[in-house]
């Protein structure tokens, strides 16, 4: 099982982002670092909003060059920090996957451009003023969805 944990800095940035989008949703592309065995950090995340009530779509072109700046200032330690995953939010809904989450995340850990042995998937919402709320799901290039630790810190 993998451990995601988000530092207050990260989650001062996702409680802007949920409640500048209020009930539409939005979301990202996590950046991490790999801090043990299964154990990442997010240390970056892009926020892009323009989703709806019950969908959220990312720019592709926008998230290349968040990671692009993200390597360059990691000084290319793929192996230490790298592309995690995505994050969006369900403002309306449970923090739980839905079937087209599910979907675009196997399409993201299959597709042999994007080169991952895994991607993690991050849902949150605001429960109530401030507090987040979040699951975290990692998929694996077999198919196999593994609920994983959200960890606030």
């Amino acid at each position: 099982m993998l451990t995601v944990s988000i530092p207050r800095d990260v989650q001062g940035t996702l409680v802007r982002a949920l409640s500048a989008s209020g009930a539409n949703e939005c979301g990202g592309i996590l950046m991490a670092e790999h801090v043990g065995p299964a154990e990442f950090v997010v240390r970056r995340l892009t926020v892009q909003g323009g989703g709806r009530f019950a969908s959220f779509v990312r720019s592709a072109r926008s998230a290349l060059t968040s990671l692009t700046e993200y390597f360059r200032q990691s000084d290319f330690d793929y192996t230490r920090f790298n592309y995690l995953g995505e994050w969006h939010s369900h403002p309306s809904f449970s923090v739980q996957p839905s079937s087209i989450d599910h979907a675009s995340m196997r399409g993201i850990v299959t597709d042999v451009n994007v080169g991952a042995n895994f991607v993690v998937l991050l849902i949150f919402r605001l429960a109530g003023r401030k507090a987040l709320e979040g699951s975290a799901h990692t998929y694996l290039l077999d198919g196999t969805i593994t609920p994983s630790t959200l960890i606030f810190e």
